[in-house]
């Protein structure tokens, strides 16, 4: 009889054991798993960026904008992001600006590279500057409606006026001056130094330094715009000596 309750007791305390082995087990591979978690960073994200601030926009300056095209993915080369008439900026497209001492802004990723090539310019006794360079989609917009008023007040009709003046100016939402890789680029006094010089020097050395020509003088029915020897872009330098040397233009290049 005695064996008998020893023996139920033993698988009493055996099962009890049991229970609480497994117990402490389960617990310890929780914890475990979600230290792991924590040192991998692979907790669920948060939905928080890591590019950048991101610049707000007015409802009513998004409601100006053509639809935005699909969101970067991480394998997205950001330095070619083609953004023209057809390509919107993408959706969520982030930026961090450093401000220039003219309170112009750029990519900081980019500055670097704009800071080398003004020095550069300097020495060869140029005397450039950043005429325009990033801005908000409230900006792009004042820009196209001023246009549009000038060529108004030259008698052209309101629909006519509208097309004239998006051949120079972009809609909000397509301009590449909203990434804040895009320049303007003239002379500090035109009086004393002409334009055009510092725009021949870039033609034949901005691609050394990931910049290029945006809209060169003969593939305007490629790019949708007018020639303008004063705006440059930034593309890095593997894809600027390419466009460089085989003298095509962006979308060219990314065909």
């Amino acid at each position: 009889m005695n064996k008998n309750k020893n023996k139920n007791r033993q698988n009493t305390y055996f099962s009890l054991l049991t229970k609480i082995t497994v117990t402490l087990f389960l617990c310890c591979a929780f914890l475990i798993g979600k230290l792991g978690f924590q040192l991998l960073g692979t907790l669920p994200d948060s939905g928080q960026s890591d590019l950048g601030n991101v610049f707000s926009q007015t409802s009513q300056a998004k409601n100006s904008q053509p639809e935005a095209s699909a969101s970067i993915s991480p394998e997205t080369d950001w330095e070619l992001i083609l953004v023209n008439r057809s390509n919107p900026i993408p959706k969520g497209y982030d930026v961090k600006l450093t401000q220039l001492r003219n309170n112009q802004s750029v990519d900081s990723r980019i500055y670097p590279s704009l800071q080398k090539m003004f020095d550069d310019m300097r020495a060869a006794g140029l005397t450039p500057v950043i005429s325009s360079s990033y801005r908000t989609a409230e900006k792009q917009q004042s820009l196209l409606d001023e246009k549009i008023a000038d060529y108004q007040k030259e008698g052209h009709s309101d629909k006519e006026a509208e097309k004239l003046a998006k051949a120079w100016v972009a809609v909000p939402g397509t301009s590449e001056h909203q990434l804040g890789m895009a320049v303007d680029i003239t002379s500090t006094d035109r009086n004393s130094q002409n334009p055009s010089i510092i725009w021949e020097w870039l033609m034949k050395n901005s691609y050394k330094y990931g910049f290029i020509l945006r809209y060169p003088e003969d593939k305007e029915e490629i790019t949708n715009t007018i020639y303008e020897p004063w705006h440059y872009r930034y593309v890095g330098k593997t894809a600027a000596k390419e466009i460089y040397e085989r003298q095509i233009c962006l979308e060219e290049y990314l065909q």
